[in-house]
């Protein structure tokens, strides 16, 4: 048992969006698949990987360090004790050699994309869905399969006004999500407050907003933000100011008494560990995004669970930024409190398998080998194309 190439393609993921810091016109992604010489239902079990939006496709970084030192490795090293399987852990150390600790950036999406892509080979190994592997191997044995989403939108689009603005998020609405999202930072504090004001007159009761500043805030403008916000009833209020401007998060505690939540600029267990030390972030309401696929990947995600359950932290406190089908899976089979979705955005890497359907703001994840990404058409042909 071994793995045999590993490939890496990058793909445009772009779009005319932007949040309050970025425009999405030149996004891009890496897509990974881990080849390896195991063989179910007649073909090589591949495993396929790629990064989060918001960072670039890291096909240099993976083809100059990381992908060689997986292939110069004795096979029967990167295998667990049994010999049946492959180690993920053993894997991201190998990728890990001659790497000095920090530096936590685009590394750890690097890394964080190949990880992805070994445990989507590891849990096809085992023919198990991800999410049930996981429950074995790291929680109670029985996964929670239906998993809460929200939709994640409201970006600034060009020309797009108030109506067009409301019309997005009855789509979201329409579709089974009871939690949506927009952006705020964009504009002026005014013209953000009647955006929100615009989004919450379509909302119903039991129904919620998000708003995300995209971490654009200096201290005073992120005060008054909490204070003008503090009027609504907000799902959370998103990564204020500069996502290690822990000063920051923690001072804004003053100002906003209900959920706030960051995390998805953070790319190690260290990185976490400080935002919960010196953030102020508070765990009876307060929501941590960290995203695998940009932090090392699983094999570090499951340090930062060990790291927040040492301080008093509930992993369903965790709903991760990213809206791939990793997290869902991690989520279900770890016990996380939800995942992100971009229902229209970034296609066809986000979004669930082909017929899981939207219900009150939950999905139920079908019974599918590994992450799951054969059961979504239009991605598995791209994924498909790079292994072929």
């Amino acid at each position: 048992m071994k793995i045999v190439e590993i490939r890496e393609k990058t793909l445009p993921i772009s779009s005319s969006i932007r949040n309050a810091y970025i425009d999405f016109s030149k996004m891009t992604l890496s897509l990974v698949a881990v080849i390896t010489d195991v063989v179910r239902n007649g073909k090589p079990v591949v495993g396929y990987g790629f990064n989060s939006n918001g960072r670039y496709g890291q096909g240099n970084l993976m083809r100059e360090r990381f992908i060689p030192r997986i292939m110069a490795a004795k096979p029967d090293s990167l295998l667990d004790d049994a010999g049946t399987n492959l180690d993920p852990h053993k894997i991201w150390d190998c990728m890990f050699t001659n790497e000095k600790p920090g530096g936590h950036g685009e590394r750890s999406v690097a890394i964080g994309t190949i990880d992805m892509a070994v445990w989507d080979a590891t849990a096809k190994i085992a023919d198990k869905p991800l999410f049930q592997l996981l429950a074995e191997r790291y929680g109670n044995g029985q996964p929670n399969r239906k998993v809460f989403v929200y939709a994640a939108g409201g970006y600034y689009h060009p020309g797009q006004n108030l109506d067009a603005l409301k019309d997005e998020m009855r789509s979201y609405l329409d579709r089974g999500y009871s939690v949506v999202k927009k952006k705020i930072g964009g504009a002026s504090l005014d013209e953000d407050l009647r955006r929100i004001d615009a989004v919450l007159s379509v909302l119903q009761d039991g129904q919620k907003l998000c708003v995300d500043a995209n971490g654009r805030f200096d201290m005073d403008t992120a005060i008054a933000y909490a204070k003008a916000l503090s009027q609504y009833d907000l799902f959370w209020y998103e990564e204020a100011g500069d996502p290690l401007d822990f000063e920051l998060q923690a001072m804004l505690r003053n100002y906003y008494d209900k959920p706030m939540a960051t995390g998805e600029n953070l790319f190690s267990m260290q990185d976490a560990r400080n935002l919960v030390r010196y953030g102020g972030m508070r765990p009876d309401r307060d929501w941590l995004q960290f995203d695998c696929a940009l932090s090392y990947g699983l094999v570090e995600y499951l340090r930062t669970l060990d790291m927040l359950h040492a301080h008093g932290w509930s992993p369903n406190r965790c709903i991760p930024h990213g809206g791939h089908q990793m997290s869902l899976n991690i989520a279900a089979g770890l016990g996380l409190g939800g995942n992100e979705s971009y229902p229209d955005l970034f296609q066809p890497f986000g979004g669930f398998p082909d017929g899981v359907r939207v219900e009150n703001s939950y999905v139920t994840l079908p019974d599918l080998p590994g992450i799951g990404f054969e059961g979504k058409a239009d991605l598995y042909r791209e994924m498909e194309a790079l292994s072929r």
